[in-house]
């Protein structure tokens, strides 16, 4: 009886334990321990992503209901002892012509909120500002593009490096700064291999071709600290391109600026060395 309860008791304090972290984790835009489900979405393109996500799942689920419950007569109404004599029918034209044409009137209803989603999600009708981001082997390095002379590279902050309250292999020397409630157009691109530009939060994962600029959008709808990845497999150091974005009023994004381009004055991508902790506070 006191193992019962010892076992009870320790089940009791790690899910507190995890719970108590999942609300500290998820503030900051990042996966949960022991989440399911998806982060929590904080832009627009988002929200329609967990929509549709629930939406299939409603209908997935009917259909993997109906298929069971069609396996379940079969193996009752027509096993050998209920069903001795199997009749000898080989074609029936009303069955086939619903089991084709159903399918078909499923993918079409799955297909237009599908199609409406990409078409959402591809591009704004109407940016407030653009950022570039450019894939290295194995950082990322991003232009303010409406501010000549603005850009800096982000590379992962090793486990000796990081600060109090800094996730490990998620936080960057430099953090990417955006304004909440702006509609951003961020365009990606690579300077070596294909690498990926994820954010989760933000309902953003696109691929990062050398040779070429993809196009997405998002407009964050709360202020605080959102981390994402690589999430092409680019190489060795693969999982070491994390993506940090520290969201801020409008406000704070204006005195940011000033101070941002004093401090990546004359510094290109790819060299840039400088913290830019001082500048984010």
């Amino acid at each position: 009886m006191a193992i019962v309860k010892n076992i009870v008791g320790l089940i009791a304090a790690i899910a507190v334990t995890a719970a108590t972290m999942g609300v500290a984790v998820a503030a900051q835009g990042q996966a949960e321990p022991w989440q399911f489900g998806f982060q929590d979405a904080f832009s627009p393109v988002a929200h329609e992503m967990h929509a549709f996500h629930n939406l299939l799942l409603v209908i997935i689920t009917a259909i993997s209901l109906f298929v069971l419950a069609l396996l379940i007569y079969v193996v009752v109404r027509f096993n050998r002892k209920a069903n001795p004599n199997p009749s000898k029918t080989s074609h029936n034209t009303l069955i086939e012509f619903v089991w084709t044409v159903v399918p078909v009137l499923i993918l079409i209803g799955i297909a237009i909120p599908s199609f409406s989603l990409l078409y959402y999600g591809d591009k704004v009708e109407k940016a407030d500002m653009t950022i570039k981001a450019i894939g290295y082997q194995w950082y990322w390095g991003y232009e303010y593009t409406d501010h000549e002379g603005l850009a800096f590279d982000a590379v992962m902050l090793e486990e000796d490096q990081l600060k109090e309250g800094q996730p490990r292999l998620l936080a960057t020397d430099n953090t990417i700064v955006l304004p909440v409630d702006t509609n951003i157009r961020l365009l990606v691109t690579a300077e070596d291999v294909l690498h990926a530009w994820a954010m989760p939060a933000f309902g953003v994962k696109i691929d990062a071709v050398p040779g070429r600029i993809n196009e997405t959008w998002m407009r964050i709808e709360k202020e605080g600290m959102y981390y994402g990845q690589c999430s092409e497999l680019c190489g060795a150091r693969h999982g070491f391109m994390p993506i940090m974005v520290k969201a801020v009023s409008k406000e704070d994004y204006a005195k940011w600026l000033v101070k941002a381009k004093e401090e990546f004055a004359g510094i290109a991508p790819a060299t840039t060395v400088a913290s830019a902790a001082s500048v984010t506070q």
